[in-house]
C-alpha cells in the first residue's frame, strides 16, 4: 500500500513539473521571438540589430533547444552580413552549420551552405565557393528542391566560367535552364533565366562560335522583354550581340546595335561604367569600316575616355584604352598608341586582369623598340604559360574538390554510426542514473513544487490586481459620465429653463426696461455657453488614452515627413478594427507605407504627399500619392524598394499598382483582405 502511495505521488509530481516547464519555456520562447522581430526591424541602426540578435541567440542558449539556437543562430548571421562584419559573419555560419550537422536539420543545411558559397563567391574565393555551392547542391538534390538546385547549379557555372571551365560551365548552365523551365515562372524565375542564357552567350562567343552567341543573347533579350524590370536586361543582351557581330566581321549590324544602345537617354546617367564602354566598343567597331571617319572615331574614343574618367571603374578605363591603343597603331599614330598601351598595362597591373593584360603586353612589344619589345614579349609569353597551366588544371581541381567532398560526407556517415553506438550506451546508463537521482531527490524536489505553487499564487494576486485596476477605471468612467449629466441636468438645464420663462414673460412688453431685462437674459445665456463649452472640453479629454496601429502609423508618417522635409495629408477610417487583424498583415501594412515613404524622398524629389486608408467592401485600401517627378512605368528600374513591396504585398495575399508618368508624380494603391471578425 506505501509503495502504491509512493508513486502516485511520484506521478502526480512529474505531470506538475512538465506543465511548470511547459510554462517556463513559452515564456522563453515569447521573448525569442519578440527579439528577433526586431532585430529584423529595417528602420533600426545595424549595431542596434545585431544586439538584439545576439540577445536572442543568448536566451535561445539558456534554453538549450538546438532547433531554437539554430533559427536565433541564422538571424544573427544575416544581421552580420548587412552590417558587413565579415568574420563574425563567417564564424556564426560555421556554427550554424555544426549545429545544423548534429540535428540533421537538412533545410537549415542547404540555407548555410549556400550563405557561405556565396559570400566565398563574392569575395572571388572561388575554391571554397565551389566548395560550399557543392555541397549545397547535394543537399536540394535529396529534398527535389529544383528552384533551389538549379539555383545552385547557376552559381557553380558562373564560377567555372570565370575559371575557363567552359564546357562544364555551359553543361551546369543547361541544366539549371531546363530545371527552371519546369517550374512556374515568375519575375526571380526570369532573372535567373536571363543570367543564365546570357552566361551560355558569353561561353558560346570565347569558344568563338558566334553564331550560338547570338541565338543565346536573342533568348535572353526575349526573356529581358518579358521582365518587369528588364529595361537594363535588355539593353546588355543588345551589347552583347554587338560584340557577336563584330566577330563574325558583321560590322554594319554591329554598330547598329551599339547605336541603339547609347540611343537610350537614360544610359549616361545611371549606368556610367556601361555608356563608356559602349562608346570604346562602338568607336572601335567604326574603325573597322573601310570608309571610316577617322574624326568621328577620335570623337567618340575621347567621349567614352572622359566619361570613364569621371567613374571608379577601372575595367572601363581599361577597355577604352587597349581599343584606343590598337585604333592609334591602326591609322599610324604610333605615340598616342604606346600612350594608351601603356595606360592599359598599368591598370591591367592594378586590378590583376591577366586576359587584358596579355592583349597590353603585345602592343607594347609591337609598339617598342627590339630591346623593349623583347622585355614585353617574355612577359607574355610566362604570363600566357602560366594562364595556360592553370586553365588545364581547373577541371581537375573542381572534381578533386567534389571527390573530397563525397569522401567526407561517407567518414562523416561512418562517425554517425559509431555516435549512434555510444548514444544509446549513455542512454542506458542515462536511464539508470536518472532512476537512482529520482529516488534521492524525491524530498527536494517537493519542497521545490511547494515553491512554485507560493509563484503561482503570487502571478494569481497579480492578474487579481490588475482585474481590480481595471474595475476602477471602469468605475471612473462611470462616475465622471454620472457627473457630466448632473451638471447639465441639474445646472445648465435648470438655468436655461429658467431663462427661457423670463423671455417668454417679457415677450410682450416695450421700453427700455424690458431692453435692459432682455439684455440681462442674453448675457445669462452666454454665461450657460460657457458652461456648455467648458463641459464639452472637458469630455473631449480622452480619460484613458491608449496608443493603437493607426496611432503609431500616424507616428511614423509625421516623422518621416519631419525627416524628409515633406508636407503631408493622412486620412484614415474608423471602420476598420485593427485588432481583428493579424499581426503579419500589420507589420507588412507598416512596412509598405515606410517603403513607400522612402522611395519618394529618395527618388521622386517630391514636396507634398496624400495618404489614405479606407474601408471598400470588405478590402483595406492604401493610396499613396506624390507630387514628384514620376517615372515611366513601362521602363521602370529593377529597384529593391520595389520588389520588396511587390513581395509584402504577396505574402498578405494583397495586390499594389503603380500609376506614374514623368513630371506628373506617383500614386501607389494597395488593397488587402479585411474580414471584420466580431458578428
Amino acid at each position: 500500500m506505501n509503495f502504491r502511495y509512493c508513486f502516485f505521488l511520484l506521478v502526480l509530481f512529474q505531470v506538475n513539473l512538465v506543465f511548470s516547464q511547459k510554462e517556463f519555456i513559452e515564456t522563453y520562447l515569447d521573448s525569442i521571438v519578440e527579439l528577433r522581430l526586431l532585430s529584423q526591424d529595417n528602420s533600426r541602426t545595424n549595431n542596434d540589430r545585431i544586439k538584439l540578435a545576439e540577445q536572442a541567440l543568448g536566451i535561445s542558449r539558456e534554453l538549450n533547444q538546438d532547433s531554437v539556437i539554430l533559427k536565433s543562430g541564422r538571424i544573427l548571421s544575416l544581421a552580420y552580413y548587412n552590417a558587413g562584419k565579415d568574420s563574425l559573419y563567417l564564424k556564426i555560419n560555421h556554427e550554424n552549420l555544426r549545429l545544423a550537422s548534429k540535428i540533421k536539420d537538412s533545410s537549415s543545411l542547404e540555407v548555410v551552405n549556400s550563405n557561405l558559397g556565396s559570400f566565398f563567391h563574392t569575395k572571388e574565393l572561388n575554391d571554397s565557393a565551389f566548395y560550399y555551392y557543392s555541397k549545397a547542391l547535394k543537399l536540394y538534390n535529396k529534398s527535389r528542391d529544383i528552384e533551389g538546385k538549379a539555383r545552385m547549379l547557376l552559381n557553380i557555372a558562373d564560377i567555372q566560367e570565370t575559371e575557363k571551365d567552359y564546357i562544364g560551365a555551359e553543361e551546369n548552365a543547361v541544366e539549371s535552364i531546363k530545371l527552371l523551365n519546369s517550374i512556374k515562372i515568375n519575375e526571380n524565375v526570369r532573372d535567373r533565366l536571363w543570367i543564365l542564357n546570357n552566361l551560355i552567350g558569353i561561353i558560346s562567343l570565347k569558344l568563338k562560335n558566334y553564331d550560338k552567341a547570338i541565338e543565346y543573347h536573342n533568348k535572353a533579350q526575349e526573356i529581358a522583354e518579358k521582365m518587369e524590370y528588364g529595361y537594363y536586361n535588355n539593353l546588355y543582351s543588345i551589347n552583347n550581340k554587338a560584340i557577336a557581330y563584330r566577330y563574325k566581321n558583321e560590322i554594319d549590324k554591329s554598330i547598329e546595335l551599339y547605336e541603339q544602345v547609347i540611343s537610350e537617354d537614360s544610359l549616361a546617367y545611371y549606368d556610367s561604367s556601361f555608356y563608356a564602354i559602349t562608346l570604346g566598343n562602338l568607336a572601335y567597331t567604326k574603325s573597322f569600316k573601310p570608309d571610316r571617319d577617322i574624326d568621328e572615331i577620335k570623337n567618340i574614343f575621347l567621349l567614352g575616355k572622359r566619361v570613364s574618367d569621371t567613374i571608379t571603374d577601372p575595367l572601363a578605363k581599361l577597355g577604352i584604352a587597349i581599343d584606343f591603343s590598337r585604333f592609334y597603331l591602326d591609322i599610324k599614330e604610333l605615340d598616342s598608341a604606346l600612350y594608351y598601351a601603356k595606360r592599359s598595362y598599368k591598370i591591367s597591373n592594378e586590378i590583376s586582369n591577366n586576359e587584358l593584360k596579355l592583349e597590353s603586353l603585345l602592343l607594347l612589344a609591337e609598339l617598342n623598340n627590339n630591346e623593349d619589345a623583347e622585355v614585353y614579349l617574355k612577359e607574355h609569353i610566362k604570363l600566357s604559360d602560366s594562364l595556360l597551366f592553370v586553365e588545364r588544371n581547373v577541371r581537375n581541381k573542381y572534381a578533386r574538390i567534389e571527390l573530397e567532398t563525397d569522401e567526407l560526407e561517407a567518414e562523416n556517415k561512418q562517425i554517425s554510426k559509431e555516435n549512434l553506438y555510444l548514444a544509446i550506451l549513455s542512454i542506458g546508463l542515462l536511464l539508470t542514473a536518472i532512476l537512482i537521482y529520482v529516488l534521492i531527490s524525491q524530498r527536494a524536489k517537493n519542497k521545490e513544487l511547494k515553491l512554485q505553487q507560493v509563484q503561482q499564487k503570487a502571478n494569481e494576486d497579480i492578474y487579481n490586481l490588475m482585474l481590480g485596476q481595471q474595475d476602477k477605471v471602469d468605475e471612473a468612467r462611470a462616475k465622471e459620465k454620472t457627473r457630466v449629466s448632473k451638471e447639465l441636468h441639474d445646472g445648465v438645464l435648470g438655468r436655461l429653463f429658467g431663462t427661457r420663462l423670463s423671455l417668454d414673460s417679457i415677450n410682450f412688453k416695450d421700453g427700455k426696461e424690458a431692453m435692459m431685462t432682455r439684455a440681462n437674459y442674453i448675457g445669462q445665456l452666454k454665461t450657460i455657453e460657457e458652461d456648455i463649452r467648458k463641459i464639452s472640453h472637458e469630455l473631449n479629454t480622452d480619460f484613458v488614452s491608449g496608443s493603437g496601429f493607426m496611432d503609431i502609423v500616424t507616428e511614423l508618417i509625421e516623422n518621416q515627413c519631419q525627416a524628409y522635409g515633406l508636407q503631408h495629408e493622412f486620412n484614415y477610417t474608423d471602420d476598420i478594427s485593427w485588432d481583428l487583424v493579424s499581426n503579419k498583415t500589420k507589420i507588412n501594412f507598416y512596412r509598405i507605407i515606410q517603403e513607400s515613404m522612402q522611395n519618394i524622398y529618395k527618388h521622386a524629389k517630391a514636396k507634398k504627399i496624400k495618404i489614405s486608408i479606407s474601408l471598400e467592401k470588405d478590402v483595406i485600401c492604401l493610396g499613396v500619392i506624390d507630387d514628384g517627378e514620376g517615372f515611366d512605368t513601362s521602363k521602370g528600374k529593377k529597384g529593391i524598394g520595389l520588389k520588396n513591396m511587390h513581395s509584402r504585398v504577396e505574402d498578405i495575399n494583397g495586390s499594389i499598382t503603380f500609376t506614374s508618368q514623368p513630371e506628373n508624380g506617383t500614386q501607389v494603391n494597395v488593397k488587402i483582405p479585411y474580414t471584420n471578425q466580431s458578428i
